[in-house]
């Protein structure tokens, strides 16, 4: 079998594993944000958050929810790195110092799992289960949370409630998050990645040393990672890594994991807003952007240009012979077009225009589909845009879902936008203008530039991954990215609970003969266009002195 012939195999077995997933997990992630009965767990927790799970709250309230939570979980992380050298089960492991720690915290608790440090040289036991891993739920479900108050936000008329935040957070991590990890720790175990508590032990001889690896807690953090579109690896090389990844098989699991639930989402987001074909449109719309670019991802990195290519069978720098160029391709697709940054390949040593490709994806506001949650609602922020510039085109005010899209929901979708690709434009020309910062670039010229370019585009877009030939651990990096990722996560959160109250006060206006058809292919076909079009004249400038450049030079 050709490598072309199986990377498209693997891409339809991906597409039907999806789409039989996509009815039953969306129906019932919406009786779960719908119910108004309380697990007898979730209220224990309830009792000693002390929380009121059933008081309704208003955007502003929600919003403190988020922020109060979040805020307490950065310091307690950070903590807990900084006394990691008087925990047990530290591995003989030091605390981490400050600028790092403040990093991982912030990385963290925004989904984003960035890693400036090698995993299994820098963190023991108690911080990757006990501080790591349980960010990489809570983390997830705060996403969820917001994404489903906006839903609400459509959903509900003449009312300014969104929910309670404290219950939406509880749900998705015990009905949602908790079982699905469960489930894909188990099937990783079966493939061979490991999950004990084991020390630091040697691996055999190689040129007269001994290469030594620690045990821990992966098939169970791998799961979390993915599921939750987290990201961040136990081990330096990610998914790439035979004990996190050990099988193709598994490596085509992960890649289903990380897109199941953002995908259902929309599904989800139909059922709760009473109309499941217009969470198809915005599943159309997610699906037609991540399979064009899977598809000219592979594109990219099997075209041939020598002989090395021809016998390897396209581009294998940099990637697993266990996974080959099509699996990979599909990975690094769905890894940078999610929030979920886990690679099982190097990113740096894809083709000029095929790392161009993990940047675009990332710079799109990975929205197709998304992280968990964030998809969703940055996806809808992109939906209230193209039916405002459809609005434009006819001279009618602009509505979706029954709701009037006016000066202030434009406002509020429009600062959103804007935030993230501000910040990583700012941030990337300050590193390129100071002297200091270019020290950390492995390369010189476009692929430099690119390095610097893609780690504040991971670092603001909450993704995580790395091109990795870039040295980010240094104080600057430390503090520039992780401030990054904390403006790039709760900032554009402020908007859309701002957007939601909004919309939800407002009452519902009936269709008429001139109304948009938003479930049409034809408005799909303008929210693709929009979204593509958008980030194009944002970002081409940039991308055209590093992917662009190194791509048409190659």
């Amino acid at each position: 079998m050709s490598p072309v012939l199986a990377g498209v195999l693997q891409l339809l077995a991906l597409i039907a594993a999806l789409a039989l997933a996509y009815r039953p997990l969306g129906d019932y992630m919406a009786r779960v944000y719908s119910s108004d009965k309380h697990l007898r767990v979730e209220k224990w927790i309830y009792k000693g958050i002390g929380a009121d799970p059933n008081a309704q709250m208003r955007w502003p309230a929600y919003l403190r929810g988020v922020l109060a939570f979040s805020a307490v979980s950065v310091l307690f992380l950070y903590l807990l790195q900084r006394v990691q050298g008087h925990l047990p089960g530290s591995l003989g492991f030091t605390a981490i110092d400050p600028d790092q720690a403040f990093n991982t915290a912030a990385s963290f608790v925004t989904n984003t799992n960035w890693q400036s440090y090698y995993g299994e040289q820098a963190m023991g036991h108690v911080v990757q289960t006990a501080g790591l891993a349980v960010q990489n739920f809570v983390s997830a479900a705060v996403g969820m949370a917001v994404a489903v108050a906006l839903v609400r936000g459509f959903a509900r008329s003449r009312t300014g409630e969104l929910g309670n935040f404290w219950s939406d957070l509880v749900r998705g991590t015990v009905r949602i998050l908790l079982p699905l990890s469960v489930v894909a720790a188990v099937v990783l175990v079966a493939c061979g990645a490991i999950q004990n508590f084991a020390g630091i032990h040697s691996v055999g001889q190689f040129f007269g040393g001994s290469q030594q690896w620690n045990g821990g807690a992966v098939a169970s953090q791998e799961a979390i990672k993915e599921v939750g579109t987290n990201g961040g690896g136990y081990f330096n090389a990610n998914s790439a890594h035979p004990f996190e990844n050990p099988t193709p098989f598994s490596n085509l699991f992960e890649i289903f994991l990380l897109l199941v639930i953002p995908f259902a989402l929309t599904r989800t987001f139909g059922v709760m807003v009473g109309s499941v074909r217009q969470g198809y449109a915005i599943l159309a719309t997610m699906v037609t952007i991540w399979i064009g670019f899977a598809a000219l991802m592979m594109a990219t990195e099997f075209h041939h240009h020598g002989p090395a290519f021809d016998i390897a069978g396209g581009a294998m720098e940099g990637k697993e012979t266990r996974f080959g160029v099509g699996a990979s391709s599909i990975f690094a697709v769905s890894t940078t077009l999610t929030s979920t940054g886990a690679v099982d390949s190097f990113h740096s040593s894809f083709t000029g225009l095929g790392g161009g490709i993990t940047m675009l994806g990332m710079q799109l506001g990975e929205i197709a589909p998304g992280g968990t949650g964030s998809g969703l609602y940055g996806m809808l922020i992109m939906a209230i845009i193209a039916v405002f510039i459809a609005g434009l085109m006819v001279g009618r005010t602009p509505e979706y879902l029954g709701k009037k899209i006016g000066t202030r929901e434009i406002k509020f979708a429009a600062c959103y936008i804007l935030i993230t690709p501000a910040l990583v434009l700012i941030f990337t020309a300050a590193a390129m203008a100071l002297p200091t910062p270019g020290h950390s670039m492995t390369n010189s010229g476009a692929h430099g530039f690119s390095e610097i370019l893609y780690a504040y585009t991971s670092g603001a877009n909450n993704n995580g991954s790395a091109f990795a030939g870039l040295n980010a651990d240094t104080q600057w990096f430390n503090s520039t990215i992780g401030l990054a990722m904390l403006l790039g996560r709760f900032l554009p959160m402020v908007f859309v609970l701002a957007l939601a109250g909004s919309l939800a006060e407002q009452k519902p206006v009936p269709a008429t003969a001139g109304t948009l058809r938003t479930e049409k292919p034809l408005f799909t076909g303008l929210l693709v266009g929009a979204v593509l079009i958008i980030t194009g004249l944002t970002y081409f400038p940039a991308l055209a002195l590093g992917p662009l450049a190194e791509g048409l030079a190659s």
